[in-house]
Order: C-alpha cells, then structure tokens, then sequence
C-alpha cells in the first residue's frame, strides 16, 4: 500500500470534481475547490474521519467494498478505479463483468436524471449503482455478497423479493429472468463464474429448473411492471434498459406509467426526504 500516494490521488480527485457532477448544489459561499471531504464520505457511505485519514496518509488499509464506494463517489473511470486498487496494495476487480464497478459515465447518467429512479446493473443482474430515488423505490442492493448479488438468484430463493410483484406479473416476470440470463450465458460461453450460477440455481429452485428447460432468450429492453412499495403501494411504473456497446453492462430507468403512479412516486420522494435528508442512504431491502 502507497499511503502517500493513495491521498495525494484522493485528494486530487476530490478537488477535481465539479458539485454539479453528483448532484450537489455548488451555492455562492463555497470555498472548497471541487467536493468537501465531508460530502464525499456522504457519497461512499463512510464517516468523515476516515476520509481525512485517507487524504493525510494515516488510515489503515482500506478495503475492495470501501475502494469500490470511493471509486463510484469520485466517479473514477475505469483506468482511475484500477489506479486506485493499485495504490491501496488490491488487485482491480476483473473486468469480466461479474464483478465490475459501474461506469463513470453510466454514473454520470444516474446524477443527471436526478427524480427519475435509474440503476446500473451487470449483465448477470447485479445492482452496481442506484441513484437516491431508486434507493428509495427499491430499497439499497449494492452491498450484497455472493449468489445473493444477482437478481434472478434472489427472485427464485427469496419469497420476499417476488412479494414486491403482484402475484399475476410474478410468472411473467420470472420467466424474463430466466429468458435474460440465457442471453448472457450464451454470450459467455466457457465462462466458469456464469455456469457455475446456473448450476446453483438450478440446485436451489425447482421453478427455476423448469423454466430453464424450457431454452427461452430474451435481453431485456423496454418492460412495464407493477411495484408493490410499502410505503406508497401500487406503482405502475414503466422499465426501459440502455445496454453499453459490449452489453457488459445497463442502465434501468424506471418512469410512471400513469398519473396515479406520478403521484405515489411524488409522495414517496417527499417522504424520503423527510426520513432521509440528502446525503442519507434509504430503506434496505434483503
């Protein structure tokens, strides 16, 4: 580990970014060139005391969950994250698309659509970023670990994640699931990390075996479904996903799909702000 070069790089990268760039209001008595340190601990999720003792040089060495918020706080390119995971003595996460950070630009895209709940995903189905109002839409899936990172997983063995879909959108919606991680396994061919999920999905739920069999392929792109939030109930709300060039990864964006869903979309927003002041990380779901 270079302590003293992973702070001047923080440092630097810090002071490089424009407040407007995640969101934050850069008001007329800002003195601080770029981000405050205190914002950037907001961003990633970690307390202020360890954001200066990264920039001083004195912090303990990090972790790759802790360099992984960092390089998403900073929105660091993908050349500047695998700077970073150097300097802090950790090898770069693969860029196989398993366990990718997501793209600055495709961060870039969740700030700018500001109100309008937008997420970032691998092409396996995990949540690499959300922006606060799909935090507060869909609950915080970013910190999940093992089989439990990818969507279609958690949907075949956790009756809690199907209770969000009606129960006559369930089949439907499973049935895309499974079309979609086709799509990707057939992309994939050979890869290790992909057949293994399957096989473990497979193990786990008979449904899953039975739609698997049945060799359907389909990649997501425009979709219309119902949400059942706890808070606001029943949202229609309709899904359209950008997929990058190499289809590694893609950007979910989430609009109402009629006036009633604008409204219960307004209202959660307000509560959010209410119970979570800007900066503050919304309700998790497991």
């Amino acid at each position: 580990m270079e302590r003293d070069q992973l702070a001047d790089f923080l440092r630097r990268r810090r002071e490089a970014i424009r407040p407007a760039e995640v969101g934050i209001a850069d008001g007329p008595r800002r003195r601080t060139s770029g981000l405050r340190r205190e914002e950037v601990a907001t961003l990633a999720g970690m307390s202020v005391d360890y954001v200066v003792r990264l920039e001083q040089g004195r912090s303990s060495q990090p972790s790759v969950q802790l360099l992984g918020a960092l390089a998403r706080a900073l929105r660091l390119s993908d050349d500047e994250r695998d700077h970073l995971f150097h300097l802090a003595g950790h090898r770069p996460p693969p860029a196989d698309g398993v366990a990718r950070q997501a793209r600055a630009g495709l961060i870039r895209m969740l700030d700018l659509l500001g109100d309008t709940p937008a997420l970032v995903l691998s092409d396996l189905g995990e949540i690499l970023a959300q922006n606060r109002a799909a935090l507060l839409l869909t609950g915080d899936h970013t910190g999940l670990s093992g089989d439990r990172r990818y969507i279609a997983y958690r949907w075949f063995t956790d009756p809690a994640v199907r209770a969000i879909t009606p129960p006559e959108e369930q089949e439907r919606h499973a049935r895309q699931l499974v079309a979609d991680l086709r799509a990707a396994v057939g992309r994939r061919t050979g890869d290790s990390t992909v057949a293994g999920l399957v096989d473990r999905m497979q193990a786990a739920s008979a449904d899953f075996r039975r739609l698997w069999a049945e060799h359907e392929v389909a990649v997501r792109r425009a979709d219309r479904k119902t949400l059942l939030h706890p808070r606001v109930g029943r949202l229609l709300m309709n899904c359209e996903t950008l997929v990058t060039p190499d289809q590694g990864q893609q950007l979910l964006v989430l609009t109402p799909a009629d006036a009633e869903a604008r409204e219960r979309l307004e209202l959660l927003r307000v509560i959010g702000i209410e119970e979570f002041p800007t900066g503050a990380t919304g309700p998790t779901a497991r």
